[in-house]
């Protein structure tokens, strides 16, 4: 075969391969419609002072009123504009959701690190703890520290920190037992490198993959269950517009339901799009994925 045949034997290969990394999330809508959620919701967060309509605390007498053209989101038991809360909400759920994943991830991929590199005793005793966690449901356990460390917004942060910490230390530890087995760490031990600087030039990169993956799913998750401990009273003081504390304040009378479908809606909406983002990650940097080939 002739190199000008190989060159029209390949040229569409490589152009196929281009047009599925280019073009591949015009190819997926949902995937497109979730960045832009995740966007609308960060620029909320950013400028919740500016496009409010009216202060998130400010109490009225326009007691349970509901959407209208000055409230379009209503009022709630305080008259205070539903609308200005959840926007403000969204400058307390986001910020705190990403305080719990950067220090789980922290504290999760440290010993993860340590228990798949350096192995025998250590990887048997950081498994074990995690075992131990992960013996109970998630939002029990974050209730139970919770509840003893005292209800407040850095308590509920450092309770979902100690249930959400196991999954990355699990995942970072697998990524690792994969890598460790590698020629080219082999070779690198074999030319002195340290146990330091191999985590850090040759471990650490290859399994960043799978720790971004997981914590974009995870902020999904930390979203959801900072909103669970806020509706149980363990969250976030009031008056804190908080998205959680809006939807148990609207059960004290479920006819006015605009006080918490509102909050719930902006939940629901912000833990999708870190859903369907995350797996549309996993789909494009898993090498076994037929999507992200």
């Amino acid at each position: 075969m002739t190199s000008t045949t190989l060159t029209k034997t390949r040229t569409p290969r490589t152009l196929r391969r281009a047009t599925r990394r280019t073009g591949g999330l015009r190819r997926q809508p949902v995937v497109v419609a979730a960045m832009v959620v995740a966007a609308a919701w960060i620029v909320v967060a950013v400028a919740a002072p500016v496009i409010s309509p009216h202060d998130p605390l400010e109490q009225t007498a326009n007691l349970y009123s509901p959407p209208s053209a000055a409230h379009p989101f209503g009022t709630d038991e305080l008259g205070r504009d539903v609308l200005s809360r959840v926007l403000h909400g969204a400058r307390l759920s986001i910020p705190l959701a990403l305080a719990i994943v950067t220090c789980a991830l922290a504290l999760g991929g440290l010993l993860g690190l340590v228990a798949g590199y350096v192995g025998k005793a250590v990887d048997a005793v950081v498994m074990r703890i995690t075992d131990l966690v992960f013996a109970f449901p998630q939002i029990i356990l974050a209730m139970a520290v919770a509840a003893a460390f005292g209800p407040s917004t850095a308590n509920a942060v450092l309770a979902l920190v100690i249930v959400s910490w196991p999954v990355y230390a699990r995942v970072i530890r697998g990524a690792v037992l994969t890598i460790r087995s590698e020629d080219y760490l082999n070779v690198s031990r074999m030319l002195g490198v340290g146990p330091v600087t191999a985590l850090r030039r040759d471990v650490v990169p290859n399994s960043f993959g799978p720790a971004i993956v997981l914590a974009t799913l995870e902020f999904g998750n930390a979203i959801l269950l900072l909103a669970a401990l806020s509706f149980l009273g363990l969250g976030p003081r009031p008056p804190s517009p908080e998205w959680g504390a809006m939807i148990a304040s609207g059960t004290n009378d479920i006819t006015r339901w605009w006080v918490s479908l509102f909050p719930g809606l902006a939940i629901l909406t912000a833990v999708l799009a870190c859903n369907v983002l995350g797996d549309a990650l996993r789909d494009k940097l898993d090498p076994h994925s037929t999507t992200g080939r």
